[in-house]
């Protein structure tokens, strides 16, 4: 298409299309990184390794045998280890979740982590993203988590003090530490949210506490409505353990539904 024109037109045409690409090269360059500073690694980032976040008490059994099918499925999975007795501060969890998502990059030289928290370990999660690791979290998926406090905290802290531990008091309805997560979006950019509970839950009251603003929230009965699991089965239950395995796949959040029962439970 240039062999009309001048030897001296033609040169400055391909002057004008060397700038132009150029020009739209830097830009996407420039856009890529802006999304990388703004938002975080999003949920194309490649799926990195799993850390997988106990709830109140620090009990790690329970999520051991989900680490376990992960690692079957070929994710690099770890349970990371509370302080204390894992009844205490919120926020030193949250420090301790840091270190581990840390270690787990060195170690695996990837860029981004998946974290799974169970019961209050989805709180914690929340409090580790917005303390700053939203910059490696690709995606977070919370199992029956207290994000806006459960009743049996607040009934602890009424009826025997003495028993309700920070972190305990920190899970009550009424929580300052709560109130200021739960302030403005619940969900920040930049993380894949995936929020899943039984609506048969008799430690986070009511089950519904666990709903999270933003994110893909999911009952275990949405997908198979005859489930009977309880909150104290969901990290070894095969079916929730299915859903997670769907959440922790590159890309956005999986919707799921009762077309998905058969394949997820069979």
């Amino acid at each position: 298409m240039l062999t009309g024109l001048s030897p001296a037109r033609r040169r400055l045409v391909v002057a004008v299309l060397a700038l132009v690409t150029a020009a739209v090269v830097a830009l996407g360059v420039l856009l890529a990184t802006r999304a990388t500073e703004v938002g975080g690694p999003g949920p194309a980032a490649r799926p990195g390794p799993v850390l997988l976040v106990p709830g109140y008490g620090g009990g790690t059994t329970s999520l051991q045998t989900l680490a376990d099918r992960l690692e079957q499925a070929g994710r690099d999975a770890t349970v990371v280890p509370l302080p204390g007795d894992g009844t205490g501060d919120l926020a030193e969890a949250a420090a301790a979740l840091e270190e581990a998502a840390r270690a787990a990059l060195e170690r695996t030289g990837e860029d981004t982590v998946d974290v799974v928290g169970y019961s209050a370990g989805g709180v914690i999660a929340r409090l580790w993203v917005a303390d700053g690791g939203a910059g490696v979290a690709r995606r977070v998926v919370t199992l029956g988590s207290p994000h806006h406090g459960t009743g049996l905290a607040d009934l602890a802290g009424q009826l025997a003090p003495d028993s309700c531990p920070e972190g305990c008091r920190q899970l009550a309805t009424d929580s300052p530490v709560l109130a200021r997560l739960n302030a403005g979006d619940e969900t920040p950019d930049g993380v894949g949210w995936v929020s899943v509970w039984t609506t048969l839950d008799r430690t986070v009251t009511p089950p519904d506490s666990a709903r999270l603003d933003g994110a893909l929230n999911l009952t275990v009965q949405s997908v198979c409505a005859d489930s009977r699991v309880g909150h104290g089965q969901l990290p070894g239950d095969p079916l929730v353990q299915a859903i997670v395995l769907e959440q922790l796949t590159a890309g956005e959040p999986v919707p799921l539904g009762a077309a998905d029962c058969g394949r997820l439970s069979g």
